[in-house]
């Protein structure tokens, strides 16, 4: 089968064209080596494992269509992601992740796409009130995040509410630009797969990590952030007071997660979600203590400081993936980052 990885050149591109070419898949790379999402350290044009490379950006038509010719399948990870740094990166990422996808899925002649999406499009996670059942908390205040009160709270009676795992079926709630923009590009593969006919397969990722991350970009993640401040002899920083709940993968599993789902169309006409998680809930504090030990680093600061747009807790349920594309993550955190060393 030949695929086509928009992103195949990043930190997660690479270990899917490696993955998928283990499988024996002949792959397709385009990649816009864009210093602010890969960091100047990683911009090479060099291939990727056995992967050819077209230098372009998905929001050029022209671009699209050369990569796409004589692909069986796509898998689209280009994207701009993180946080958002500000509101001044508002048009960027909507023009990068949206646009970029609008423009692949217009040239798109093929049977099936496998979209990363994100953990993110739920915004929190799933919480159940003690009297209420399960409810949806509304965004934190900015006077309650102050005063160091993280815990959501029951919008009925004002109850601290106790965590748990998210399925596909729950609500979408994407509480920040690059958020929206995710759920975004589901719902532009839905309407794809609607015209179409086509499958396509989102995979929202959870906190991925591993080696090659990005850590000298505004836009890497929290394991990234943690280990850069180490090697540099810092303590790693800890906003709020730790116990955010995440679920961190290895990139490994993922690239798993994404040649399972190239290799298994789902219902034609539709686009099916997946989470894709490790299925092991740690704290963003603990998180910080294992990677300053595995370095023999200094202890985590924790500092009580906050950025509106995190949200408290958010992990999720893996089940689905398990029992419809035969995968389940392989890879422990201590075990995972080791192979950060």
């Amino acid at each position: 089968m030949r695929v086509l990885v928009t992103g195949g050149a990043g930190f997660i591109g690479r270990e899917v064209v490696a993955e998928l070419t283990r499988h024996g898949d002949d792959v397709v790379v385009l990649d816009s080596l864009r210093p602010d999402v890969h960091g100047p350290a990683a911009v090479s044009a060099e291939e990727p494992a056995d992967g050819r490379v077209l230098v372009g950006d998905v929001r050029d038509p022209d671009a699209v269509g050369r990569a796409l010719a004589g692909c069986d399948a796509v898998v689209h990870l280009a994207a701009k992601v993180g946080l958002g740094v500000s509101l001044g990166d508002i048009d960027d990422y909507v023009s990068s992740n949206d646009l970029g996808t609008a423009v692949l899925l217009r040239a798109a002649r093929v049977p099936h796409v496998v979209y990363a999406s994100s953990m993110v499009v739920y915004g929190e996670g799933r919480y159940d009130c003690a009297e209420h059942g399960q409810v949806a908390p509304p965004p934190r205040r900015t006077e309650d995040l102050d005063a160091g009160l993280f815990e959501p709270r029951c919008p009925v009676c004002g109850e601290p509410l106790r965590p748990g795992l998210v399925t596909e079926d729950a609500r979408l709630d994407p509480r920040n630009v690059y958020a929206a923009t995710k759920a975004h590009g589901e719902a532009l593969h839905a309407a794809w797969a609607r015209q179409t006919g086509g499958s396509a397969t989102a995979l929202r990722f959870h906190n991925v990590y591993g080696p090659g991350m990005p850590r000298d970009t505004p836009y890497a993640g929290v394991a990234a952030l943690f280990r850069a401040a180490v090697e540099r002899g810092e303590a790693p920083t800890v906003l709020e007071d730790g116990q955010q709940r995440r679920d961190f993968v290895h990139v490994t599993d993922v690239a798993r997660a994404v040649a399972a789902a190239a290799h298994a169309p789902q219902e034609p006409g539709t686009v099916t979600p997946f989470n894709v998680g490790s299925g092991v809930v740690t704290t963003v504090g603990e998180m910080a203590q294992v990677t300053a030990k595995l370095l023999a680093g200094p202890d985590p600061v924790v500092t009580g400081g906050y950025r509106l747009g995190d949200v408290r807790h958010v992990t999720a349920s893996s089940e689905a993936a398990a029992a419809a594309l035969g995968w389940r993550a392989r890879v422990g955190l201590e075990e995972g980052l080791a192979t950060l060393t």
